[in-house]
């Protein structure tokens, strides 16, 4: 289980938790109902990479950064 840390252009921060071999897809719909934003609306970026609904987090190595990560 992983936790992904999204953010709009409107400043707004979402933590959604997901496994690893989820799609974007799946994710989207996740923050879908976290926000209330449909899921066909949401598109999920990094810099200049639009990252497509049919491929997993594994693939695009989405994965926890213990660096980044603070415990307590």
């Amino acid at each position: 289980m992983i936790e992904v840390v999204l953010n709009d252009r409107l400043g707004k921060k979402v933590r959604v938790k997901c496994n690893e071999d989820d799609t974007i897809g799946d994710l989207k719909k996740l923050v879908a109902a976290q926000t209330g934003t449909r899921a066909d609306k949401i598109r999920i970026q990094k810099w200049y990479n639009i990252y497509k609904d049919h491929i997993t987090l594994q693939d695009y190595e989405i994965h926890d950064d213990p660096k980044v990560r603070k415990d307590g």
